[in-house]
């Protein structure tokens, strides 16, 4: 009888641990001060732009006859997210030959000033835009930018 009673006085504690520890309601019945996390924010969470660096550096001769002339230039891609930007990995090379094409059709005003600099860099942008929403069908590229810009006359 001994063993009983201590059988059941451990069985009614642990019960009564299980009581305090676990919370009273469940799911539809949730205190209102009580934060849960909405879709929207989640969502927002997986939204955030990511950055896609365009590698390896581009290095092109401009400027037509004459003289060589080369551009250095290394990008970075500003996407939606992370799912448009494993999208522009996949077409990279469609965005580099777009890029490449661009650059070397420079002449000397248009990378010796710095409005020369943000017209190509927006001149850039415009193309691999337009190279992404041609194989996408959607567009999710939010800028470009040069991390290093050199010109060697």
């Amino acid at each position: 009888m001994k063993y009983k009673l201590s059988g059941w006085l451990l069985s009614m504690s642990l019960s009564l641990v299980v009581l305090t520890v676990m919370p009273a309601w469940s799911g539809d019945d949730a205190p209102e001060d009580t934060e849960v996390a909405s879709t929207e924010e989640t969502a927002g969470i997986l939204a955030r732009p990511t950055y896609v660096p365009v590698k390896p550096a581009f290095v092109v001769n401009y400027g037509g006859e004459g003289k060589l002339r080369y551009m250095r230039a290394e990008i970075s891609l500003r996407v939606e997210n992370v799912s448009f930007a494993n999208a522009v990995r996949h077409h990279m090379p469609l965005v580099r030959d777009s890029l490449v094409s661009l650059f070397s059709r420079q002449t000397d005003e248009d990378v010796d000033t710095p409005i020369g600099k943000e017209r190509l860099r927006l001149n850039a942008l415009k193309s691999v835009q337009e190279v992404i929403e041609k194989e996408e069908g959607k567009q999710g590229i939010l800028n470009l930018y040069f991390s290093h810009f050199v010109v060697q006359k």
